[in-house]
Order: C-alpha cells, then structure tokens, then sequence
C-alpha cells in the first residue's frame, strides 16, 4: 500500500517538474521572439481590458507601438530616473535598492516601496498577473534573468515604454502623449517627460488627480535628476 502511494507520488511529483520545464521553455521561446517582434499586447494589457469590457463591452485600449528612435530622450531619461536609475549597470536586479525597499517596508509596517528595476517590472507586464505570491516573484526573477541575458538596454526600455500604463485604458508612450498633451511620444519636452514618470506608480489614480501636491512636488524633484540618467 505504502509503495503504491510513493510510486504516485514519485509520478505526481515528475509531472509537475515536466510541465515547470515545458512552461519555462515556453517563456523563453517568447523572450526569444520579442528580440526583434514587438508584441501587441501584454499580460497586464490583456487583463485590463478584460475589466474595462466587463463594465463596457465596447471598451478598448489606447495604444500604439513606436519604435524607440520615436519616443523623446527626456521620456527615457525620466524614466529611468523615477523608476531604476540603475537600469544601464545592473543585471536585471538593483540589490541596493531592494534593501532600502525592504528596511522602508518594515519601518511604516505595510508595503510601501517595491524595489523592482524597470526589468523586473517589464516581466510582470509581458507574462504575469498582478499577485503577489512567492511564486509569482520567483517566475518573475526567472523572467527578468531571460530578458536580461537576451535583450540589449535598448531593447527592454523600448518595450518597457511601449506597454507600460499611463491612465485608465492608455498604454504606451505614444497613447500618453495623445492623451496628456495632444503631441508624439518624439516631441515630449522635459517638463511633460516628468509629469509622465511621476504618474507610472498609480496611473489611474493620477490620470483623475493630477494637480495634486505630491505629483507638483515629485516633477521638481524628477526634474533635477533627469540630466544625470543614463539611457541605452
């Protein structure tokens, strides 16, 4: 009897290591692709317009891919200042910074800073829902290592800005050029480059609230930091 239950387990156990291995093969034929494809749409993009169709079934999302030549320096810049500054040195994960997320964390007594690099973050997007389980983070982490071995800078940031929310239904740089300013994702000035990186943290929430005194305080401060950020 005994026997019977581990040779069921043992094969249970096979199983879930082969499908593990299969799915993460998966993963890396689509890291793969997105080399030099750019993707339609993303795991987060699918999901919100899943619930924006459910309130309003004719809802559909804003966006349009540029290439990276056709997004503003000072969007890249401001970007990389407000999200991971050390996006050009790091491979994939800014270690001093999750410490600092971590000690920040632990003094308020609740999740107050995340610590993920702009990398990170584009992983979640591409493939991943919005949990926050163990397992989620190390599928994550394992993402983040694909993209970073295969991808150049240049290539994640280019991504990362054309699919990142900006506002209620506005993904991408160019959907929130339109939608802010009425120009191209080309010919974003720096002030308005500021204004964009400051709302990425909750863009739904500032997309409605966007003259309120943490966004004014946080533009000057991504203001004076833009100059020394390094892009791919």
């Amino acid at each position: 009897m005994m026997q019977n239950i581990w040779r069921i387990a043992w094969k249970a156990s096979l199983a879930v290591v082969v499908l593990f291995v299969i799915y993460q093969i998966w993963l890396l034929c689509h890291v793969l692709y997105l080399i030099d494809h750019n993707p339609h749409s993303s795991a987060f993009m699918e999901n919100r317009l899943e619930i924006l169709q459910d309130k309003n079934p004719k809802s559909q999302l804003q966006h349009r891919w540029v290439p990276y030549s056709q997004i503003s320096n000072h969007l890249k810049r401001a970007i990389i200042a407000a999200e991971d500054a050390k996006f050009i040195e790091h491979d994939g994960f800014d270690w001093d910074g999750l410490q600092k997320a971590y000690n920040k964390n632990i003094k308020k007594g609740k999740i107050v800073a995340g610590g993920s690099t702009i990398s990170q973050q584009l992983s979640k997007n591409l493939f991943l829902s919005g949990s926050r389980s163990p397992w989620r983070k190390a599928q994550e982490a394992l993402i983040t290592v694909m993209i970073e071995q295969l991808m150049s800078k240049r290539r994640i940031l280019e991504i990362y800005l054309n699919i990142i929310e900006w506002g209620n239904g506005i993904f991408g740089a160019e959907a929130a050029a339109q939608h802010y300013f009425n120009i191209s994702a080309k010919n974003i000035t720096a002030y308005q480059a500021a204004q964009l990186a400051t709302i990425v943290p909750n863009p739904r929430f500032y997309d409605a609230h966007r003259n309120t005194r943490w966004v004014t305080q946080r533009i000057e401060i991504l203001s004076g930091r833009m100059n020394s950020a390094q892009i791919p």
